[in-house]
């Protein structure tokens, strides 16, 4: 994942300390964890994103300003400011017994630490 401080020109909110909210209570240093509004360029949307950087995570959460789940297009968008050239996210369709939906229309770009996202042949990616 980039550093979050170059994406400080979308930062929505810093608190006076220079921290951010985390979720769960407490608090985040910048480069670690943030709220960002991305203007999608193809359209007047918002791409509204809480990015964190812990646990063996990075995560990228993203709702819109209208009332709908992100595009593919915008999802793309979202992955490319935030995660290198070189780095594979993921979408997770997890079991419905582990599913939590605090928005009904949020969506999540995931990429573990410890471990290399496994991709298919590249003749099925097209």
């Amino acid at each position: 994942m980039r550093r979050l401080t170059e994406l400080d020109q979308y930062r929505s909110h810093v608190w006076e300390n220079g921290l951010i909210a985390a979720r769960g209570g407490g608090a985040w240093p910048p480069d670690l964890g943030g709220c960002f509004i991305l203007p999608y360029p193809r359209n007047n949307v918002q791409l509204r994103c809480f990015a964190g950087i812990g646990e063996g995570w990075d995560h990228v959460s993203i709702t819109t300003s209208e009332p709908r789940c992100a595009t593919w297009d915008e999802m793309e968008f979202v992955k490319r400011a935030f995660f290198l050239e070189t780095e594979a996210a993921m979408q997770l369709h997890v079991p419905p017994a582990d599913h939590i939906s605090h928005h009904p229309y949020c969506l999540h770009l995931w990429r573990p630490h410890a471990a290399e996202i496994p991709m298919p042949p590249k003749w099925m990616i097209a």
